[in-house]
């Protein structure tokens, strides 16, 4: 494969073996459930067996420490032969006389896609059947994780919710954000950034509230909080849409979607991790309101660059692995080439096609240094850094033992984190995120170093 002097060297190593050790990646409905999470008054249901539940429950509570419960049609051996629509009709049934929810949101696991289960057929079928189903309102998005991953999961159902939701209304003043698979924290940071520039904005979807909320006197099977449905109904009369994520195909994409079926402009940019990606932001918001940076917010971007002038002696040269959603990994390598550490690995478990390209466009002085990797695992991350110095690690809680193998600081970021405290709590985005991220990052190199020292010091 030729490679240009200014561009990643690619390897895709997905069919370079036969089995996953220690993957990359999580499963598509995960991120299916995580969006109907972010809606008010939804419960995610999963056409599924009851193990893929229990799992994605593991992995959400685990990381936001908050309760979440996930419907299932509880596949047996007999409904994996003859297929799952009386399993879907119980389901639902009970769903709904226990939830009473605003909306279900459906996503098949890969055994019902296996086997064929024609979802839209069965709810059609279902809705003449049963007349609390016919009135319930219900979006199905099909999900195999064979086929996909979390992230591309995620950006199925926020698709599938404007798709399916999205009513012709009077034209508005409002904004969609789409703000792509983020922590908490970015979402309430991303909000406050819009408002602050005067605009009216439809987060969706927001979880902000609902995976992240204040302690309850008693237990709420729905979470109060989420996007209001009202809000994905208008998404078509917005004035444009924010959709981060440099890698989102069309066909996952929810902008794309309204663009071109209620000619709604649609910005799509990558994460705004760091100074420059967050300026890029900054300018798609002056742009469309017309106004100037707030000062509160152009202050934290002078503080962010003060920052980096003053501790640039304790980062520059240093090499980093990042691994996770391909998305984040752009974010994050864009910071780290902005900082003067070199993003040696940049790897992910999905399968995008642009990875090499978006990170050539966010750290083009690097990019002659830099491995992308798609479709791996973290036993072949590992096979590619054992020849390289490596000081940091830049990733979720999954890259514990790559970091420990290889004697590199790990730095968790992303999802899931389930060997701390916080994960739902860490900021990302805007150069407030920025600031934290540069701050962890430059105080795991300095302990390091400090841990490493015969002698120890005390003063930097």
């Amino acid at each position: 494969m030729m490679i240009t002097q200014n561009q990643p060297i690619v390897r895709r190593e997905s069919d370079a073996f036969t089995s996953t050790r220690n993957a990359c990646k999580l499963c598509a409905p995960l991120g299916a459930c995580l969006a109907f999470r972010g809606i008010e008054g939804a419960v995610p249901f999963l056409h599924g067996s009851q193990g893929c539940s229990t799992y994605i429950r593991r992995y959400m509570i685990s990381h936001f420490k908050e309760p979440m419960d996930v419907a299932c049609s509880n596949f047996a051996e007999a409904t994996a032969i003859f297929g799952g629509k009386q399993n879907l009709s119980t389901g639902l049934a009970n769903v709904i006389r226990q939830y009473n929810p605003a909306l279900i949101g459906i996503a098949t696991t890969c055994l019902a896609e296996t086997i064929g289960d024609d979802v839209s057929m069965y709810l059609h079928e279902i809705r003449r059947e049963i007349p609390d189903v016919a009135s319930q309102r219900i979006v199905h998005v099909s999900t195999p994780s064979y086929a996909a991953t979390h992230d591309e999961g995620y950006r199925a159902a926020v698709r599938a919710l404007v798709d399916q939701l999205t009513e012709p209304s009077p034209t508005g003043q409002h904004v969609n954000l789409f703000p792509g698979m983020v922590s908490p924290a970015d979402l309430r940071y991303l909000k406050r950034l819009f408002r602050d520039f005067g605009i009216d904005v439809s987060c969706i979807p927001d979880y902000s509230d609902t995976l992240d909320g204040p302690a309850w006197d008693e237990y709420h099977r729905i979470p109060e909080g989420g996007t209001p449905i009202e809000h994905i109904q208008r998404a078509g009369a917005a004035q444009a849409s924010v959709e981060l994520g440099g890698t989102c195909r069309p066909k996952l994409s929810a902008g794309d979607l309204l663009q071109q079926k209620y000619r709604v402009p649609n910005h799509q940019m990558p994460l705004p991790i760091g100074v420059c990606l967050t300026d890029l932001l900054v300018e798609t918001l002056e742009n469309i309101t017309g106004r100037h940076l707030p000062d509160e917010h152009a202050e934290e971007r002078g503080r962010l660059v003060d920052a980096i002038v003053d501790a640039h002696k304790y980062v520059i040269g240093k090499r980093a692995i990042i691994y996770g959603e391909p998305d984040l990994v752009i974010g994050l390598a864009g910071m780290l080439a902005e900082i003067g550490i070199v993003p040696a690995i940049c790897a992910s478990g999905s399968e995008t096609g642009r990875l090499a390209e978006e990170i050539a466009l966010v750290a083009p002085d690097m990019a002659k240094d830099i491995t992308v990797l798609e479709g791996v695992d973290f036993l072949s991350i590992g096979d590619h850094c054992r020849d390289l110095e490596i000081d940091l690690v830049v990733g979720n809680s999954k890259g514990f033992k790559l970091s420990k193998s290889i004697g590199a600081t790990l730095v968790r970021v992303g999802f899931p984190i389930h060997d701390r405290i916080g994960g739902a709590r860490l900021l990302h985005v805007g150069y407030r995120g920025a600031q934290q991220l540069f701050d962890r990052i430059t105080n795991a190199l300095i302990e390091a170093k400090q841990e490493a020292s015969p002698v120890g010091y005390t003063y930097m």
